[in-house]
């Protein structure tokens, strides 16, 4: 049979250990507690009729590429800052487009970009596709706070953009206003780009504030925010993200975007922009996961998992290593088997896999019954 050449870049795109760990889930009744596909917030019953009627109404062919303007419109009245809807804002097929998007508008080959460790596994895929090098500067448990002047090493003649997420995923970090301050500087010294993943905005826990890299002036005109109503709205699988950047940015954002994938699904965008014209609060965060977050934390912790209690966002990472001798793996995939609950092994968080070998990645947007049969059927641990 004859070897066909693959493209280089589809060698270092980040392995999706999780999709193995999904396969072995996939029998019957198995709990998810690893992916952060939401079980809540419900998906709201007026959003389900707005795009039935769209869809009847014939909404069903290409949009404009830039998204909704009506949904723009209302996705920018709902931000904290000023932004105008038809030079600032981008609907995007999800926040991973728009993230791949962002990252191949601003990264040459070879350039690098500076990443918080744990990360998203897409950072790396994202900065892969446009050839660049990650550069990691690690956090550390319990806090996860980065140093100062780790992060200033991190900085360099190739620096050509940084990646961040806050709240965090997968740790739950939030970053305050002095530390976007301190990147801010840093980024100016260099004329690195910041693209700022804040799907995750609308969900903070014991007094935390979530700060917009959208809304820090010493940012100036650097910054991109990616958003999504992917959690928030429990519509995942309508893949609704958005970019908000300035208007030069976003120019560039927009032409690759449009060579993606020429606009997203424009009766979904649709239904979204009549719900939220029905319903003033309709993009405000419809949910507080804080109860599901004081659940999971003691549920675990009562199994004699060491939670690290998340500032934001719907997942909390876990210090196994006073439950089990088993790298996080390892327990996964016994949980699945012998518990039918699935947790994400935090080593698919990390560049080298040994480093979070001893955490796993819970998610909690979930139903509080499910949380609670979760907890029945690791009683066996006890």
């Amino acid at each position: 049979m004859t070897e066909v050449r693959l493209a280089a870049r589809v060698g270092v795109l980040a392995p999706s250990g999780l999709f193995g760990l999904l396969r072995e889930g996939r029998r019957g009744g198995v709990l998810d507690l690893a992916l952060g596909v939401p079980g809540a917030p419900p998906t709201p019953p007026l959003l389900i009729e707005s795009a039935c009627a769209a869809l009847r109404e014939g909404v069903n062919q290409y949009g404009v590429p830039d998204g909704n303007l009506a949904l723009r419109e209302r996705i920018a009245a709902a931000l904290p800052g000023p932004t105008d809807p038809l030079t600032e804002l981008t609907l995007t097929v999800g926040s991973s487009e728009g993230l791949t998007a962002a990252v191949l508008a601003t990264v040459e080959p070879g350039d690098e970009v500076i990443v918080f460790e744990p990360f998203y596994e897409n950072f790396f895929s994202a900065i892969a596709l446009a050839g660049g090098v990650p550069r990691l500067v690690e956090t550390h448990p319990p806090d996860w706070r980065h140093d100062l002047s780790t992060l200033r090493a991190a900085f360099g003649p190739r620096t050509r953009a940084m990646v961040v997420c806050t709240p965090d995923n997968p740790t739950g970090r939030v970053l305050t206003r002095r530390e976007f301050d301190e990147i801010a500087t840093l980024c100016a010294r260099w004329n690195v780009v910041l693209i700022s993943d804040e799907i995750y905005a609308g969900y903070l826990h014991q007094g935390h504030r979530h700060v917009s890299a959208a809304d820090v002036p010493s940012l100036g005109g650097r910054a991109i925010v990616l958003g999504s109503l992917s959690k928030s709205h429990a519509i995942s699988g309508w893949r609704i993200g958005y970019v908000r950047a300035p208007g030069e940015l976003t120019r560039a954002v927009r032409k690759v975007h449009e060579a993606i994938c020429s606009g997203g699904a424009a009766p979904l965008q649709e239904a979204v922009a009549r719900a939220a014209a029905a319903d003033a609060r309709f993009l405000s965060p419809s949910e507080d996961l804080g109860e599901q977050r004081e659940t999971t934390l003691r549920i675990f912790d009562e199994l004699g998992f060491r939670c690290l209690p998340p500032e934001g966002g719907c997942y909390t990472m876990a210090d196994i290593r006073h439950f089990t001798d088993e790298d996080g793996e390892t327990l996964a995939y016994r949980m699945v088997r012998e518990a039918g609950v699935m947790v994400a092994p935090g080593a698919y968080f990390y560049a080298e896999r040994a480093r979070g070998s001893g955490l796993v990645r819970i998610a909690f947007n979930r139903r509080l019954t499910l949380l609670s049969e979760a907890e029945q059927r690791l009683s066996m641990y006890r």
